[in-house]
């Protein structure tokens, strides 16, 4: 059984594929404008990791100038420990 669909009825349904085919193509459009952004966000991520790395490595760098001021100082306070000894063993 064929059923004519009123002049109304064919311009909604048209107008409602329309609109249909204008959202698919929109949720298309803001897939790749997600994608776009992930991929944004991993290389901030990767920028502030490295950023975060190199802040490491310069405290790292301080603290072995630190260390090293005093082993030196340590180094001296143990050949003034050992002259002192050995002054009063005179």
């Amino acid at each position: 059984m064929i059923t004519f669909l009123g002049p109304e009825v064919q311009a909604r349904n048209e107008a409602l594929k329309k609109s249909l085919s204008e959202s698919q193509k929109e949720k298309g459009e803001l897939k790749d404008r997600v994608v776009e952004l992930e991929g944004s966000l991993r290389q901030q991520r990767s920028r502030n990791s490295i950023i975060e790395l190199k802040a490491s490595l310069s405290k790292i760098e301080e603290m072995k100038g630190k260390i090293e001021e005093l082993e030196a100082t340590l180094r001296s306070c143990k050949v003034q420990i050992e002259h002192l000894e050995a002054k009063e063993g005179r």
